[in-house]
């Protein structure tokens, strides 16, 4: 009975899963320009990131980018853990 829970489970996790957004050059920059800003204000944001066929939205703080390294690290507003993400998962970035 438990693999067929566990096989359930995968057939409905990959009914929910999207593609990945291409971005437009527009976009990449004012999320760009987001991050900087938020960065050096200390200010609170919206990210939305895609993982693992799903976009999610969190609310943190950016604490470091790397743009030639295509890393950022944010802190989660939840729990304030430390997170390391690729700037090529991000879809959006808003100033909370």
């Amino acid at each position: 009975m438990p693999e067929q829970y566990i096989g359930l489970k995968e057939i409905i996790n990959k009914q929910v899963e999207v593609a990945q957004p291409v971005l437009t050059e527009e976009q990449m920059e004012q999320i760009n320009f987001t991050l900087i800003e938020a960065l050096h204000t200390n200010k609170q944001v919206y990210l939305t990131y895609y993982k693992r066929g799903q976009c999610i939205t969190e609310t943190g703080f950016i604490q470091f980018v790397d743009s030639l390294g295509n890393l950022f690290i944010f802190i989660d507003d939840v729990f304030e853990l430390k997170n390391k993400l690729r700037l090529s998962e991000l879809i959006d970035v808003r100033l909370a």
